[in-house]
């Protein structure tokens, strides 16, 4: 049975840390956060022990720009979402599976696949087979103006956030290329489970020099194929109910509607999709009855926006590859491999 842990102040600010320094040394964060680097591992390894936080390699921006992505709505017949959401949990190519309380759809999955071709397949051939389902609208992404990795928990002060800011400024080299070799996809295959991963378990793990998988690493980073994220529970972001409005702009005013959408606080991800709707936004709110108030206010801030749908998640079962309890907890990976 796992621990029980109660997150302090400097947890949360640990987590806030490793949100914009993933991969950060004990030593680096120690300054900022005031303690001794043995404090912040042994406050790292509670956390992620009990499942409230972990940090993991994702796809970045080379992603989104060359491969192909979509938001997935499914509908089901009743009594079996439950079973649905379990198998679809161990599709790779399904990296998200949140059940909703939506009336339009049972299920929101987000989906990773290299090229347009094997989406397709993706969904014909093996989504909409499933026994149970009923209907399946596709979304495909044309552009993300926010996505998760840059939603921060806001823990940390200006002092604190201008010493993590200088200490973690680092000369970018342009990269060529992105192609992957056996190498890189070892790497990604361990980075997918464990971000923090040190330089001699992923040259153990790869057959590499260390030498060569740092410069590996940094290969990937800076061409943005992955990106490092510092995931958590539910109970330490202290906004349990997520929530996807669904709806649509003129084409003259969806990149205004992009940045004030990404400019919130809460907002979690923006989306440029295709389909009736043009635009898909996740925020996360304190509670069920912030709904109705942020769509008030963003409709009344956004005139041009018009909302179509308001999906709400329940339970996410799994999110970019990390199986998460009803309490938002991490309890295992199935491990995503979309590149």
């Amino acid at each position: 049975m796992r621990e029980t842990v109660v997150a302090s102040e400097l947890d949360l600010a640990l987590v806030h840390a490793l949100q914009l320094r993933p991969r950060a040394s004990w030593a680096e964060l120690a300054p900022p956060l005031g303690v001794t680097p043995g404090t912040l591992a042994r406050r790292w390894e509670r956390l992620t022990g009990a499942g409230l936080a972990w940090v993991y390699a994702a796809p970045g921006r080379e992603f989104s720009r060359t491969r192909c992505s979509a938001f997935v709505l499914v509908r089901c017949r009743p009594g079996a979402r439950g079973r649905l959401a379990e198998r679809l949990a161990g599709l790779r190519e399904v990296v998200t599976v949140e059940l909703t309380a939506s009336g339009s759809a049972a299920l929101l999955l987000d989906v990773l696949a290299p090229d347009l071709p094997s989406l397709t397949a993706l969904v014909l051939e093996r989504l909409e087979r499933l026994p149970g389902v009923t209907g399946v609208d596709t979304l495909l992404t044309t552009s993300l103006p926010l996505e998760a990795s840059r939603w921060r928990l806001r823990s940390l002060d200006a002092g604190q956030l201008a010493a993590l800011g200088r200490a973690g400024a680092r000369p970018r080299d342009p990269v060529s290329s992105v192609g992957l070799d056996d190498v890189d996809h070892a790497l990604l295959d361990v980075l997918v489970r464990d971000g923090r991963a040190g330089f001699a378990a992923l040259a153990e793990h790869t057959g590499a020099s260390p030498a060569t998988v740092r410069r590996r690493l940094r290969r990937l980073t800076e061409s943005g194929v992955i990106v490092f994220r510092c995931d958590m529970a539910d109970e330490l972001t202290g906004l349990p109910v997520p929530v996807t409005f669904l709806g649509r702009a003129p084409a003259r005013d969806v990149n205004a509607v992009h940045r004030t959408l990404a400019a919130l606080p809460e907002c979690r991800l923006v989306a440029a999709v295709t389909g009736r709707d043009n635009i898909l936004v996740t925020l996360w709110l304190p509670g069920v009855g912030d709904i109705q108030r942020r769509e008030t206010a963003l409709c009344a801030r956004l005139p041009s926006l018009t909302v179509t749908d308001r999906i709400v998640g329940l339970h996410t079962v799994k999110r970019m590859g990390h199986l998460l309890d009803e309490r938002g907890r991490r309890t295992g990976t199935r491990p995503i491999h979309p590149w």
